[in-house]
């Protein structure tokens, strides 16, 4: 069964980000199943055939790695586990590799740290090569680095919905398929016969986040949760996200045939432009700043700036021109954005008028805290 809005998405969709989960790509045993790798290759030739290009975020490199070694159990060492992902990489890049080579299509492994798209530099760079990737007709196979990326490692197992998401964002693509172990989103539990799966989404909202039902294997960590972060991301960035089966043969097909397939996030309000993108859903925020009603309604709904008497206190340790969160009375963030002035300033001139300024810190550097053209706005208070 086709639907109409789904079939526009679909059309417009030449850039197209796909994300394997690990329980996708292995076996019940947590080896890796070259069956199914093969199988999605097809899949991924096929999309690239008819004029698309595709970024493959993919999980599985510790699990690949336990396989290659013919490990049963998860090391809990870091550094073992940290061995154990590096010699998975390798194996499944291999897997990847040898299924599509022979199709015609070049796969080219790239490894990140969500860290490393905090910097702007980097994470231009980040976006040029794999934009380059594209261009060049090949698929951009991209992990975590786990070899480097401790916290990510220590609490996740091949968890890459938040990278997907970014990955996302970085490069624009107006759609994003998160292939996973379940058919979507469910309204109840989805081992409940009575449960049922939602088709569309308009909004992530609380209510839709409550519906999270996760369960955690020694395979994967990253459940329902993590997924709807990532479609909040990417939803908030003008984008749509669709969640499937990757278990299901041909489900790429029929998602980009516009049938109605998983669950579907739809995009929220016009595409955001990349520097805002880099501001609001890339960088992680250095620091908070509580605003008065006021500010945040001027924020919210006026399109205004940020000025020094809206804000009440502000917490941690920032720098000029770092990402700053906002968060109103009640501690909702709402908006992101980049500092023109240091913690200690902020101190010195919060819920102060901008002419009083000089008259305290001795000189006027900036009239707004934070310009509007630097700020995000996330969600309405």
């Amino acid at each position: 069964m086709h639907d109409r809005v789904r079939q526009e998405i679909a059309t417009a969709a030449k850039k197209i980000v796909i994300k394997v989960g690990t329980r996708v790509l292995t076996s019940a045993d947590g080896t890796l199943n070259h069956e199914r790798i093969a199988i999605l290759g097809e899949e991924l030739h096929k999309i690239m055939a008819a004029g698309r290009q595709v970024a493959l975020v993919s999980s599985g490199a510790v699990g690949a790695g336990m396989s290659r070694l013919e490990l049963k159990q998860r090391p809990t060492d870091l550094a073992k586990l940290q061995a154990v992902a590096a010699i998975g990489q390798s194996a499944l890049i291999e897997a990847y590799d040898q299924t599509l080579r022979h199709l015609g299509c070049h796969v080219a492994q790239v490894l990140l740290t969500a860290d490393g798209l905090d910097q702007r530099a980097s994470y231009l760079n980040v976006r040029n090569t794999i934009l380059s990737l594209l261009e060049f007709g090949a698929i951009p196979v991209i992990n975590e680095n786990d070899t480097v990326s401790v916290d990510e490692l220590l609490t996740t197992f091949g968890d890459n919905d938040r990278l997907a998401a970014l990955v996302t964002n970085l490069i624009g693509a107006p759609l994003l398929i998160i292939l996973s172990d379940v058919d979507g989103l469910y309204d109840g539990d989805p081992d409940n016969r009575e449960s049922q799966l939602l088709s569309t989404v308009a909004r992530v909202d609380e209510s839709i986040c409550s519906l999270a039902r996760d369960r955690v294997s020694g395979i994967s960590q990253g459940g329902m949760t993590s997924k709807l972060e990532a479609a909040q991301l990417v939803t908030r960035a003008g984008e749509n996200v669709i969640i499937a089966s990757g278990h299901k043969v041909g489900v790429l097909d029929r998602i980009l045939a516009g049938e109605l397939e998983g669950t579907l996030f739809l995009a929220q309000g016009k595409t955001i432009s990349p520097w805002k993108r880099w501001i609001g859903l890339a960088v992680q925020p250095r620091g908070q700043l509580k605003l008065d009603a006021g500010a945040c309604r001027a924020i919210a709904h006026e399109g205004c700036s940020l000025l020094a008497i809206g804000i009440i206190s502000a917490k941690g340790d920032f720098s000029k021109g770092e990402v700053v969160s906002l968060i109103d009375e009640h501690g909702t963030e709402f908006a992101r954005g980049l500092t023109n002035y240091v913690r200690r300033d902020i101190d010195r001139i919060q819920g102060k008028r901008s002419e009083q300024i000089p008259q305290i810190l001795g000189h006027l550097p900036y009239e707004e805290v934070i310009h509007r053209d630097n700020m995000v706005v996330l969600d309405n208070v």
